[in-house]
């Protein structure tokens, strides 16, 4: 199986080659000159600037160029906000990144309705946009917010209240809750933030706008950046709030880049715009959003769920243990946050040219961006097998704490290139609206042999940790070649949103 998958990621010449305008068919040249070097430079610096393009028509290669760039640089802000916090957290102790690893497994619950709905955003809106029918998609929009900020208020108020409750569930030390609960529930509070800028980013890259959500992921990490060493450690008289200064940097972050969202959403100055007659709630368009997105949530629940599950198991083998897990998870992140902005440029691309009614090209499109994945999935491997203990130590002084982070990047990312097929199939189903299909997925992989297996593992086997790691490495490489399969029989053409 593994074979037929890099047969078929890696499409011949002739497929994609046809598919471009002659003027672009440069980029494809077995010889590279300088002069191609240059275009291709050029190509990635319009990219960053950002312009509206028809990526129904546009040369197939140069539209993943032109969406993935400021996708891929917009996950990196995203991973970004992790490594920094990390990064000043880890000053304060084991427990502090306990508690941030504890909090993050709650948390990713709320990331799964933020991304849950920001993929029926793209899925929604890339439709109407391939259909050219902006003034609807300027109305789904609307609903969209709509709809986030319900779901926020309901969530982020719940999870406040029972915040400590939560630590203790997830296994907190007594140390933990005396120094975290205060951090939990300002990040609990913050989730609104969180939703709006996933969900419009959403719009955004279904718009075909990443220049757009780049930006605001640039504007909310900067702030959080400068924030968090003033707010943890403080400056001059002010003597710093601690962990909690780390919570208010992140949420403050956010939501300056709301604002920024949102002053393009309603400057009526790009094709997705919200007019004055967008501000009416429509009940019809508010129940499509939430039957596309709760395949897309379901999908993140499910994962998130996984992902818990294996964090309260780890957190029987004590603070070292949990902090280790917790740094690998955030590099991890930062690597898979890129990929995942690659594998963003599939559903844009696949959903404009569903609406335009060009299947094979939104299939070949997906079969090319696959491919750059895997190259890229592969570099980070090789970076992680080599330098693993070296990143794990920039984030902490404890040397059981290193060896265990650098373990779990040597084991885990074993399966990355896998991980790299896989992301760019689940984006497919997502940009076809076919968010049930991954769910399933996710499902059986995850909850009925993940779990089971990383439980045999560590606690029956004793394997600890690494038995973990196993796990996690096996079983989203085996979650990858599921989504291919699935991918492969073609029903995600069929959708309709």
């Amino acid at each position: 199986m593994a074979s037929q998958v890099f047969r078929d990621c890696c499409l011949t010449y002739k497929t994609w080659h046809d598919l471009l305008p002659v003027s672009l068919q440069y980029h494809h040249t077995e010889r590279t000159s300088m002069n191609d070097v240059k275009g291709f430079l050029q190509l990635i610096w319009s990219a960053v600037k950002g312009k509206e393009n028809d990526y129904t028509t546009l040369g197939i290669r140069t539209s993943i160029v032109l969406l993935a760039v400021p996708m891929i640089l917009e996950m990196l802000m995203e991973s970004l906000f992790a490594v920094v916090d990390i990064f000043f957290v880890g000053r304060l102790g084991s427990d502090a990144l306990a508690t941030v690893g504890l909090t993050e497994s709650i948390l990713m619950l709320i990331y799964a309705v933020g991304m849950g709905i920001s993929i029926a955003a793209t899925a929604m809106v890339s439709r109407r946009f391939g259909e050219k029918n902006y003034r609807k998609a300027g109305s789904i929009t609307f609903q969209l917010l709509v709809t986030g900020t319900v779901l926020a208020l309901l969530l982020g108020g719940t999870a406040l209240y029972f915040a400590p409750e939560i630590l203790t569930l997830m296994g907190a030390s007594a140390g933990v809750l005396a120094t975290g609960t205060g951090y939990t529930r300002i990040i609990f509070a913050g989730n609104f933030a969180i939703i709006l800028l996933f969900l419009i980013n959403g719009a955004f890259r279904g718009a075909g706008l990443p220049h757009l959500a780049m930006r605001a992921l640039w504007i909310a990490n900067a702030f959080n950046i400068v924030l968090d060493p003033i707010l943890i450690f403080g400056i001059g008289s002010f003597t710093g709030l601690g962990l909690e200064g780390a919570a208010w940097a992140t949420t403050l972050g956010r939501s300056i880049g709301v604002v920024y969202q949102l002053y393009h959403l309603l400057n009526g100055k790009h094709s997705l715009k919200i007019l004055r007659e967008n501000l009416v709630i429509r009940v019809t368009v508010i129940l499509k959003i939430l039957k596309v997105s709760s395949g897309g949530i379901g999908q993140y629940l499910i994962d998130s769920a996984s992902w818990i599950f294996l964090t309260r198991i780890i957190a029987e083998f004590g603070s070292n243990a949990l902090a280790g897990y917790t740094i690998a998870f955030r590099i991890i992140i930062f690597t898979l946050l890129p990929a995942w902005g690659l594998s963003s440029a599939a559903a844009t691309l696949v959903g404009q040219n569903l609406g335009a009614r060009k299947a094979k090209r939104a299939e070949v499109a997906v079969w090319l961006t696959a491919r750059y994945n895997v190259i890229f999935m592969a570099v980070v491997t090789l970076v992680f097998l080599l330098f693993g203990k070296q990143m794990s130590a920039f984030f902490s002084q404890d040397a059981e704490v290193i060896s265990i982070s650098s373990e779990a990047l040597k084991i885990i990312t074993l399966g990355y290139i896998f991980f790299g097929l896989g992301m760019v199939m689940v984006q497919a189903f997502n940009g076809a609206g076919d968010t049930r299909t991954p769910a399933l997925i996710n499902i059986g992989v995850l909850w009925l042999i993940e779990i089971p297996l990383a439980y045999t593992l560590a606690l029956i086997l004793k394997l600890e940790a690494t038995g973990i790691f196993i796990a996690i490495a096996i079983c989203h490489s085996l979650h990858a070649l599921v989504s291919w399969w699935f991918f492969r029989q073609g029903k995600w053409k069929k959708t309709q949103v």
